[in-house]
């Protein structure tokens, strides 16, 4: 079933898609006219749609129902991940978007290899959107993860004071998720180190901001494997996996 994101709310009873969104309809998945396709709003108003004609760089479809997409987690998580090495980035933002998280803050910490330049930055951030974009498709989500400019360490932390819990994994101590999550937040930030984890002093400053630190247990885990660990663990103990 085809699932696609409309930049614009739709109030009236048909609509022309254009874009990329109709170039991949007619060339890419090859659709026909009565076939039908999903698009949801920036409000996430899952319409659903019938073709009605494709032309050369447009889609022109009825709307056959309007309903509010469910697919959303009832809490906002968002990912301060510190960047890891070579290209495990698009994977982290392509798995938590999966997953459900809301938005991912690439955060440059003490110990990450990864540094690159301004413009390398910007580049890679329209990149890894590109990507959360591909994957809240095939997921079907409500909405478009954002992927935020990178941040210092000491930025992450003080924009993270908006959520109302926020976890810090660090592999030299912490408590469960489950113990840390005693009520329902409505938001959690988590914060995940690259290659060789955060510094002590890091972990301080994130904890004295009030931030809990956690732990994902006695093993160690890589880079791309502990922010979906951490995602999928969260998912679960509030209630977004049942």
């Amino acid at each position: 079933m085809a699932w696609f994101f409309t930049e614009n709310e739709v109030s009236a009873d048909n609509y022309i898609i254009t874009g990329e969104n109709a170039r991949h309809i007619s060339k890419s998945l090859r659709m026909k006219t009565g076939e039908t396709l999903t698009l949801v709003t920036p409000k996430k108003q899952q319409l659903e749609c019938v073709i009605t004609d494709i032309y050369a760089d447009s889609v022109e479809v009825d709307i056959t129902e309007r309903k509010e997409c469910q697919n959303e987690p009832d809490v906002e998580i968002t990912l301060y991940q510190a960047l890891p090495k070579g290209d495990k980035m698009e994977y982290i933002v392509q798995k938590c978007v999966e997953l459900g998280i809301s938005r991912i803050v690439p955060v440059i910490s003490s110990r990450c290899i990864s540094r690159p330049d301004a413009k390398s930055l910007a580049k890679k951030q329209s990149r890894w959107q590109k990507i959360a974009r591909e994957a809240a498709q095939q997921s079907r989500r409500g909405v478009i993860p954002k992927i935020e400019e990178a941040v210092s360490f000491k930025q992450a932390v003080e924009a993270s004071a908006q959520n109302e819990l926020n976890l810090i994994f660090y592999e030299l101590g912490g408590q469960s998720v489950k113990k840390l999550i005693t009520a329902k937040p409505a938001s959690i930030g988590i914060f995940i180190g690259s290659e060789g984890g955060f510094e002590e002093n890091e972990v301080n400053l994130a904890v004295e901001n009030g931030a809990s630190a956690a732990t994902l247990g006695k093993r160690i885990l890589r880079a791309e494997t502990a922010p979906l660990a951490a995602l999928s663990i969260i998912m679960y103990e509030t209630g977004n996996f049942n």
